[in-house]
């Protein structure tokens, strides 16, 4: 199957791999199927809309950006999701891209939870964490600022 996407242009993609989003994801409750395509040379990917092209999320794996990032997942979530092992989670985290690049924020307060063994997916908004919608992405160090 073929979709337009926002930013590879015309893809072609496996059905099978489509990440099905039942409620939604806050603020676009109306997209419910995703694809997740990687941007060649990083860590990111792209959380594209297969119905709507405009609709495409930066995407990384926090716990590359954050080792020491952790939370829990509410039972009602482990109920949604269908997660039976730690195996069947994959979980992304929303970039919100700035110029210049070391600006970008990525939200670690409402991770993308995906089973990834049935393809379904939830943003699960964390209640009572230390995390916060727009963390930095890389320290001071990392930029080159001492």
């Amino acid at each position: 199957m073929n979709i337009q996407t926002k930013f590879h242009g015309e893809q072609e993609i496996n059905k099978d791999d489509i990440i099905h989003f039942p409620s939604g994801i806050p603020g676009f409750l109306e997209e419910k199927e995703f694809y997740i395509l990687p941007l060649e040379g990083t860590d990111l990917f792209v959380l594209q809309s297969v119905k709507t092209p405009e609709v495409a999320f930066i995407v990384t794996d926090p716990f590359v950006l954050f080792p020491q990032y952790e939370f829990d997942l509410p039972g009602e979530a482990l109920e949604k999701l269908e997660i039976q092992s730690d195996k069947d989670v994959a979980t992304f985290a929303i970039l919100t891209v700035r110029e210049p690049f070391q600006e970008t924020t990525v939200n670690l307060q409402a991770p993308l939870v995906i089973n990834q063994t049935i393809k379904i997916g939830k943003q699960i908004i964390l209640n009572q964490t230390p995390y916060q919608t727009k963390h930095k992405i890389m320290t001071p160090q990392e930029q080159g600022e001492r």
